[in-house]
This record gives C-alpha cells, structure tokens and sequence, in this order.
C-alpha cells in the first residue's frame, strides 16, 4: 500500500479520484491546503487528514509519496524539499520552468534514492493503449509525418484572474499551458525531436504572454511533424493525426483528453484492415487518465520491469521542447535538440525584463 499526501486541493480533487480508483494500492492519508474549506470540501467523508502545514506533511513518516498540487513557481522547491525529506514524488505540469531546474531535481532524486514522476496523464487511454498494441504487433511500420492541434477559446474572462496572461504568473503562455500535453503526446508516439522552428505571437488578447502559434519538428527518426496552437477558435478541440508507414492514426477532437477519445486507424495501402481491426478489438477495458496515470507509477514503485509509468526524463524532454520553441520563436530560427548548460535559456525562458 503506498501512503499519499496530496498538497494543493485545486487539480488535487481529481488525483485524489485517480487514487481512489485503486484502493488496493494507495492510501490517501493527508490532503494539505492552505484553504482548510476548500480542503474539506474535497475530502468529503474519506478518512483523509486535512493538513495546513507542508513541513508537518513531510515529517510524517506515514508518508511514502508526496504529490505536489500547487501552482507552477512552487513546484521547484516543494518538490526539492519532499525528496530531500525521503518522499517520491509526483509533480504536475509543468514541473518546473527552467532546464536548471529539472536537472537539480534528476540530481536530488539520485541523491535521495528517491523517485519524481511528472503528470502527464493524457498519456493513458483506450486510444494510446491500441496504439501501442498495434506497434507492438509490428503493424504500423515507422512513422512518416504528423499534426497537431490544439485550437481552444480563450476570451479576456479567462484572463481577469491577477496572474493570468503574465510572465510572472504563468511562465508561458499557449505553448507552455494549452498545448504541453500534445507535444507531450507527439514525442511518447514519435520519440525525441531532433530540431524545430517556430512563430509565436499575441492576437487573440490583450496579454504579455503568446496566444498562437505555429511549430515544426523533425524527429531523431527523420519524421516530420506540425503543431497549430491558438486560444482564438470558436470552440475547444484537440486534434493528433499520425501517418504511418502502414496506417494512418487519427484522434477525436475531445480538448483536454485527445487519447481517451475514440481514435480511428486507417490501413494504408496493401496493409490489413482485417489486421488491425483484430489487434484493437483485442484491447480491453484500461484505465484512462489519472487512473491510468498512478497505475503506472505504482507499477514503477512497485519494481515491474514493465511499466509505463512517465519518468523524470520525460520530464526533462517536456522542458527542454518549451525551452527550444521559446528560443527557436525570439531568435527566428531553427533550434537543434538536445540542450545543454551551455545553451542560453538554460535558466529559464521568461523574459529578463519582466
């Protein structure tokens, strides 16, 4: 049974439900939140204490994983202080905002013994699962080319909370908020990006940070890939459209979980439909989202040699694409991958004016 301690109950409410999805394998002991109302609100009548001190959470030894809910600038620090306090940790996006960041927290987590897991939940799905079965079962040959689109609505209500549309207060803007898990969903398909290039730029409000933007990746492989991003549509949708050498792989449009909506797998050319039709029909019920999320990780801790439970690496690799666009956009010009300390935004890609 492994010991949680949620902090934050904001996007804390639905990790609790993706614990409470496994009772067998996760025990949710502390919920901690400065807003004690709010905290008990969430909890309900779970057996859960709520909890106002962080450094009272991380004394307890009734703790094995800390899952940090907190808003972007806090996850550094909280999250050094959980693994030097000999927790694992679970960090939401982004995990941090800077490349000397996240290869401190690589540096604590192999210090401490300890492991960090970034979220990317919308890894897991019924759609990413026959995906990987079709791959497995050597049906989609390599990949050839890809889009993507994360084309949601944004007017100046969202932006009328202090902190949104800033620097300061959100690091980033589309790139960094809207369209991370796309991106994030193109490379765990694709694999690392070797170079990109990028435009971004503000038309759709009034704020400091970007609203649009167009991106193009080449990947390791030498396939090719796209991104349209704005906050500008008419509507909310999330599009992923993936050709391979033997099928092309096409999402729904669902905007915030493009791998749990029904994809569609197209056979190309003398390829089999009949093949693939039987590889997805083989594909049971799976755990989507969250549920599916902190399955994996406790796979991870639990030591099955396979589990997909997302990485620090992956962590890493999520930082270092917003890194690269950021730097590819204001330089105007292409960017090649991977980036080290040498590199210009390696302490981060906020403006150094605001």
């Amino acid at each position: 049974m492994i010991r949680v301690a949620i902090i934050g109950a904001g996007i804390g409410r639905e990790h609790l439900a993706g614990y409470q999805a496994h009772p067998d394998r996760f025990s949710v002991r502390i919920l901690c939140d400065l807003d004690m109302e709010r905290a008990a609100e969430v909890v309900g009548g779970a057996p859960i204490r709520i909890e106002a001190d962080f450094a009272a959470v991380l004394a307890d030894p009734d703790v094995d994983l800390v899952d940090i809910c907190l808003p972007p600038h806090l996850h550094f620090s909280a999250t050094l202080d959980a693994l030097r306090a000999g927790k694992h940790v679970v960090c939401e996006k982004p995990l941090v905002t800077s490349l000397n960041e996240v290869d401190l927290l690589i540096e604590a987590a192999q210090q401490t013994q300890r492991k960090l897991f970034p979220v990317f939940q919308y890894r897991f799905g019924l759609a990413m699962a026959q995906l990987q079965a079709l791959i497995d079962e050597d049906l989609t040959g390599p990949a050839y080319a890809a889009s993507l689109e994360t084309h949601w609505d944004r007017d100046a209500d969202y932006y009328a909370v202090p902190w949104r549309g800033t620097w300061e207060g959100e690091s980033g803007g589309a790139v960094l908020g809207h369209a991370i898990h796309n991106h994030d969903l193109l490379t765990s398909i694709m694999g690392p990006v070797a170079r990109l290039s990028a435009m971004t730029t503000t038309r759709v409000n009034d704020v400091e940070i970007e609203d649009c933007a167009a991106i193009s990746f080449q990947m390791t492989s030498g396939a090719v890939a796209t991104s349209s991003i704005t906050l500008g549509a008419a509507d909310n949708t999330s599009r992923i459209r993936v050709c391979f050498e033997r099928l092309t792989a096409e999402s729904g449009t669902a905007p915030y979980a493009p791998a749990t909506d029904k994809w569609t797998f197209t056979a190309r050319g003398s390829a089999s439909q009949e093949k693939i039709d039987a590889v997805l029909a083989g594909v049971g019920d799976v755990h989507s989202g969250f549920a599916g999320f902190f399955e994996a990780l406790a796979n991870a801790l639990d030591d099955q040699v396979a589990n997909r439970a997302v990485t620090v690496q992956d962590g890493r690799q999520s930082v270092e694409l917003v890194t690269a666009i950021y730097q590819a956009a204001r330089e105007q010009r292409t960017v090649e991958l991977p980036l080290g300390s040498e590199n210009a935004l390696y302490h981060g890609w906020c403006p150094s004016d605001i």
